[in-house]
């Protein structure tokens, strides 16, 4: 005689946990052109500064150690702007916030801040990483 056996089968719940998807929005902070110019006084007390060009959409100040050369370095930072947005629009980069541009003798940090323009003239040694950090920090 064969036994029967009866296989139970258990009956599986499974609980829906509805997943709430949390978004993480990045609100970058744009200083205004006050909070930029006193970061700037404090950099401009590095030896290895030369200058800086700071334009908004109305008005521009420009402090460089040469003022033989304010031109010179008014027309380097607004062109490197301009070079940077055509680059952008031709490889298809996006917005562009920082450039550096290294010459021989110097190099030039150019940020954006909402509609500000900054661009910062440095000796060749300078180091660029930390003088950013500074005017960029919050």
């Amino acid at each position: 005689m064969m036994e029967a056996k009866q296989m139970v089968k258990k009956e599986r719940t499974f609980q829906e946990t509805p997943i709430i998807e949390e978004q993480n929005t990045l609100v970058e902070s744009v200083p205004s052109v006050d909070d930029l110019r006193k970061r700037l006084q404090e950099i401009q007390t590095d030896e290895n500064v030369i200058g800086y060009v700071l334009r908004s959409s109305d008005s521009a100040s420009i402090d460089i150690k040469d003022p033989k050369r304010v031109i010179d370095y008014a027309v380097l930072s607004s062109s490197s702007f301009d070079a940077s947005e055509e680059l952008a629009k031709l490889f298809d980069l996006g917005d562009i916030q920082n450039i550096i541009i290294e010459g021989k003798n110097i190099k030039v940090l150019s940020l954006t801040f909402g509609e500000n323009k900054l661009s910062i003239f440095m000796e060749k040694n300078a180091d660029h990483d930390k003088i950013s950090k500074k005017i960029q920090q919050p």
